[in-house]
């Protein structure tokens, strides 16, 4: 009979789950950060292009992060390792290096984001999978310290307000692509197919729907909609740090702790929009708008994901790969037809009202695919086990 583990081992492992967890909100502030400082250098009209593509950026980073990090950790057959590739830790450095040395462009900077979040993205990854918790603290003040700079001097009028952002990005990659001692896994290719598929199926649907924002509605709401997309967008860090962690091994700690994470994040967001924290924080954009409902619903979409990210985790650990493009397939489907809905009432509330439905209605769906598949894998065992016995 194992002994349970001792309360002070305990206590250890969740103060390790926070701390790691906390630091990635250096990694959701990028977006609000970059958002923030645009409303102080550029137009209107420029700052919905660019709230187009943050959300653009985001999925570039997804569709990256599936095939460094999430293709690998799908692998059933493999080891599972991963690391931060230097290549990618290469074209990230001269990246910045460019957008410090040109004069602010929110072309060049919306060129330069998707490879900027897309390093964020598979650094923070990795260290958060293989526990490398030391460099990810030093990596995770990094940025966080560079985004606060940043939107300080974007306070201040600054022409050089992106300058800290970029660097203090550029820093944690190069911290967090220091050498390891284990090589990454070589991913099964099937699987790899699989994974970058429903990651492109799912991450899509945000970006075009806020294009749609944009071409329907105009810029002040789209750059509304990225703006309360980015602030709930703090509820994903907890979210994606279980499903890593979940992706590895089943851990109820983990899943305590973000789940705990999430409530406090809610209440703490709330307390920021009645203090009046987002519109001095977002320009005129928040500040001239009714934010509060579609802020609440946002938050309940992000909060809901813990519903599916649970069943989701444990079919993606079993190598159900093919099974779970194919439901991320009707989900997003489902996810973009709720919120058009929404956007054709023209009603930011309403399109995230559509998302919330959509996550509530995915978490069913692979709760259902979870169970099914338990238990064809308890009668194909009891088959196996009759077959022997006669």
């Amino acid at each position: 009979m194992t002994e349970p583990m001792p309360a002070p081992m305990r206590l250890r492992g969740a103060a390790l789950s926070l701390i790691t967890l906390l630091g990635g909100v250096s990694l959701a502030v990028i977006p609000a950060a970059t958002v923030s400082i645009s409303s102080r250098l550029f137009t209107v009209d420029e700052q919905g292009f660019l709230a187009v593509a943050v959300l653009v950026a985001t999925f570039a980073g997804q569709l990256t992060f599936a095939v460094v990090v999430e293709s690998r950790l799908s692998s059933a057959a493999t080891e599972r390792r991963v690391v931060f590739p230097l290549w990618l830790a290469a074209i990230s450095v001269v990246t910045a290096v460019v957008i410090v040395v040109l004069p602010p462009s929110p072309v060049v900077l919306a060129i330069g984001l998707p490879i900027l979040i897309a390093a964020l993205e598979v650094g923070r990854g990795v260290s958060v999978a293989e526990r490398l918790d030391r460099r990810e603290i030093v990596a995770s003040i990094a940025v966080g310290s560079g985004a606060l700079v940043g939107v300080l001097a974007g306070f201040a009028g600054q022409q050089w307000a992106l300058v800290p952002l970029v660097v203090g990005i550029a820093v944690a990659t190069c911290i967090r692509c220091l050498p390891v001692t284990h090589r990454a896994s070589r991913p099964e290719p099937a699987i790899m197919g699989w994974v970058i598929a429903d990651t492109a199926i799912t991450g899509v649907v945000s970006p075009l729907l806020n294009a749609m924002i944009l071409a329907f509605l105009g810029s002040t709401d789209a750059v509304l909609f990225a703006s309360i997309a980015t602030v709930s967008g703090l509820l994903a860090i907890p979210l994606n740090f279980m499903r890593l962690r979940l992706l590895k091994e089943h851990s109820l700690l983990d899943i305590v702790v973000s789940a705990a994470s999430v409530l406090a994040a809610v209440v703490a967001l709330l307390v920021l929009e009645l203090a009046g924290a987002f519109g001095f924080v977002f320009g005129e954009a928040w500040a001239g708008s009714a934010t509060m409902v579609p802020l609440l619903f946002a938050c309940a979409w992000r909060a809901a994901s813990l519903a599916t990210t649970i069943p989701f985790a444990a079919l993606r650990r079993a190598g159900a790969v093919r099974l779970l493009t194919g439901l991320r397939a009707i989900v997003s489907v489902v996810t973009f037809a709720l919120a058009a809905a929404g956007l054709a009432l023209e009603s930011l509330p309403a399109v995230f009202l559509g998302l919330l439905v959509a996550e509530l209605v995915s978490a069913v769906v692979y709760e259902v695919a979870r169970r099914r598949r338990l238990v064809r894998g308890i009668r194909a065992a009891a088959a196996v086990e009759a077959g022997g016995d006669a």
